[in-house]
């Protein structure tokens, strides 16, 4: 009996840790700017509330603005994923490794802001999908603005590789398949195909359609429509840089 008893604080104790770590493994970041109206929808909830300040958000999480609202999303092991007003963020996946950190989100609408430069030794991966692009970020910073329509994809530093979520879908198609029929087992990896060494512009806006992965290099922008076709062209960057929105990124990038 005694020994029965002398068990329970250790069993406890093991149930705590493992709940403790579970979630830790899945954290996405946590709001660390919530201004004027941003709201939290938990995983499997279809209920919003106002998200508070430090509040944890895990994969599967949306986060929301109102008119006239931005949030800040400090990324678990660094980074940031800023949210313009009127936008929304779904997190999908988040993956916390000593020396690999990879983070998954779709932009259903809006603007965002990514800041993530990876610690020397360390690959870190940020990709924001809209519904026309996706953008993986591999140590760099990039915005992106989503249309049902038409995404806009502009870099700041480094580099980030884009490609649509068709072939993004029929990438892992075809990986899924190969693996069932016994070819091994391939893994997914974010990855150019095609390099763009320095800014250049295609020959007319929107006659090339995007069949693989390319990577864009600080000062190019793509605006890449939902039937695949691309306009790739280096912009203006002094007159980006009177954009609000950007502006107050950049003074927050400083702090």
């Amino acid at each position: 009996m005694r020994t029965k008893y002398a068990l329970l604080p250790l069993i406890v104790l093991t149930v705590v840790a493992m709940w403790a770590f579970r979630p830790a493994a899945k954290e996405f970041g946590k709001i660390t700017l919530p201004l004027g109206m941003v709201e939290v929808q938990l995983a499997g909830s279809s209920d919003w509330a106002r998200a508070k300040m430090r509040q944890a958000v895990f994969a599967n999480d949306k986060i929301r603005t109102k008119a006239k609202s931005r949030a800040e999303i400090t990324l678990n092991g660094g980074g940031k994923i800023r949210i313009a007003a009127n936008s929304e963020l779904e997190l999908t996946e988040a993956s916390i490794k000593p020396m690999q950190k990879d983070f998954n989100a779709n932009l259903n609408k809006g603007k965002v802001w990514v800041a993530a430069k990876a610690a020397f030794g360390e690959k870190k991966n940020v990709a924001i999908r809209t519904p026309t692009a996706v953008a993986a970020i591999r140590g760099t910073k990039y915005r992106a603005n989503a249309g049902e329509e038409e995404s806009e994809i502009l870099v700041y530093e480094g580099k980030v590789d884009i490609n649509t979520p068709k072939n993004l879908q029929e990438m892992r198609k075809k990986s899924m398949e190969e693996k069932q029929k016994g070819f091994g087992a391939p893994k997914f990896k974010l990855g150019p195909v095609q390099k763009i060494e320095a800014p250049t512009q295609v020959a007319g806006p929107y006659e090339v359609t995007l069949e693989e992965w390319i990577t864009l290099v600080e000062g190019m922008q793509i605006n890449l429509r939902k039937d695949g076709k691309f306009h790739m062209f280096e912009f203006d960057k002094e007159a980006d840089a009177q954009d609000e929105w950007v502006k107050w990124n950049n003074e927050q990038d400083v702090k």
